[in-house]
């Protein structure tokens, strides 16, 4: 019994030997595929041209340490959500898709300001094969400084999950490192919660803010964990973000009063990821009315593209909404994480859009697709007013010389309502 004893260890010892064998193997191969497969991620980033604006603006700082953009003219900004940047030798083909996107409508656009709200990338490691999510956003940064076009973001929820190599901490001082000289991101003051709350604005020659540009953390799951990860269990925006959301606007409605003293409330623009619960209660209205306006509802444009939960919000309340109301400053606001949603609508006199995503990645099938993806202009006039126009990848308007686009089935385009059926 002892003899056979001892050839059962024997044989599990050499098994558990082999099983470390293997996963070192792997882990090597994983390793190298992933080393070059960034690196010529990095090198796709690099590659396109500088987009050429005339008489492009240039932002300066003021005493305050806040971003502003003087102009008497218009000023243009993109509005890009959800690139879904994977980062790793699974993605390769769908990540380079995504700059090819971003490129493609930056140089035809030619914005004074791009802001994509969240998401940049997308580290799931059995899909992407990592779980680095630094990869995607050096990435996505490589390809903006090399366009030359001024941009900025806001966090998603899959910028820095539970899983991935680094935080959201880490993550903002990757955008704040001063090699990207066309990056306004700011990880805002320490005392309030998240990272990014800060603002930029837009003003004309005698120092009035014609628009205010405001971009917020909404935050990611309700407990920072892979469980709550694997529910979907969205956060909302946080009291201290609303307290300081008021005094930005208090503060900028002070300083145009400086100049002229009969001044109204300063005009302003919100940019976050998850959208307000809001959002979900205005188009529930909607829906209840059979898809007409009501008092409160006043449809614009696009669909709900997804089905189950057609408006992802967040599970708890937050008083952000009632506060723009109060303030009357925020006459718009603009987010992503819903992919296949692409709607605009005022509530109550507010504007809500959802920006068109560029995910070629994250849902499945979603690289075949194409009615979802494309960007949303935002003319800001130098009257406080401003227009929204959303356009989608595939039309003519993206037929650029030097440029090529992937064959896709715009599943959407037999639907003339603003709903898809449930």
């Amino acid at each position: 019994m002892a003899i056979l004893e001892k050839e059962k260890a024997k044989k599990l010892k050499k098994g558990i030997i082999v099983a470390i064998a293997v996963v070192l193997v792997v882990s090597v191969i994983i390793a190298g595929a992933n080393f070059f497969a960034v690196k010529n991620l990095l090198k796709k980033g690099n590659a396109y041209n500088k987009v050429e604006i005339e008489n492009q603006l240039v932002p300066e700082k003021d005493e305050n340490g806040n971003w502003y953009f003087t102009t008497d003219s218009d000023f243009k900004i993109m509005h890009l959500t959800d690139i879904h940047i994977g980062g790793g030798f699974l993605s390769k083909t769908v990540d380079e898709k995504a700059l090819n996107a971003v490129a493609t409508m930056v140089t035809k656009e030619k914005p004074d300001l791009v802001i994509a709200t969240g998401d940049i990338t997308f580290p799931v490691p059995y899909r992407a094969g990592t779980f680095n999510n630094h990869s995607g956003i050096k990435a996505f940064a490589n390809l903006m400084e090399s366009l030359g076009v001024y941009w900025d973001v806001t966090f998603g929820n899959h910028d820095a999950e539970a899983y991935s190599y680094f935080d959201r901490e880490a993550i903002a001082e990757f955008y704040e490192n001063e090699d990207y000289k066309y990056c306004l991101f700011q990880a805002g003051p320490e005392d309030v919660d998240g990272y990014g709350n800060h603002t930029i604005e837009v003003k004309n020659s005698k120092g009035i803010i014609t628009q205010a540009i405001i971009l917020i953390d909404s935050q990611a799951y309700i407990e920072d964990n892979i469980i709550e990860s694997i529910k979907g269990t969205y956060d909302n925006i946080h009291p201290n973000q609303v307290e300081w959301y008021e005094s930005e606007i208090k503060r900028m409605n002070a300083e145009n009063e400086k100049i002229n003293k009969d001044a109204t409330p300063v005009k302003s623009l919100a940019f976050f990821h998850i959208p307000l619960v809001e959002m979900d209660d205005a188009w529930t209205e909607f829906k209840n009315n059979g898809y007409n306006d009501t008092d409160n509802f006043k449809y614009t444009e696009g669909i709900i593209g997804e089905l189950g939960r057609q408006v992802c919000c967040g599970y708890g309340e937050d008083d952000m909404f009632e506060k723009m109301l109060e303030l009357d400053s925020t006459k718009a606001m603009f987010n992503g994480h819903d992919h296949v949603n692409n709607t605009t609508f005022e509530y109550k006199g507010i504007t809500f859009s959802y920006g068109y995503s560029i995910d070629y990645f994250a849902y499945s099938g979603i690289d075949k697709l194409g009615s979802q993806r494309g960007c949303t202009m935002i003319t800001c006039k130098p009257d406080t007013s401003f227009t929204i126009d959303k356009y989608n990848y595939y039309s003519d308007r993206y037929d650029l010389e030097g440029f090529s686009r992937e064959e896709v089935t715009m599943q959407f385009e037999d639907i003339t309502y603003q709903v898809i059926p449930e």
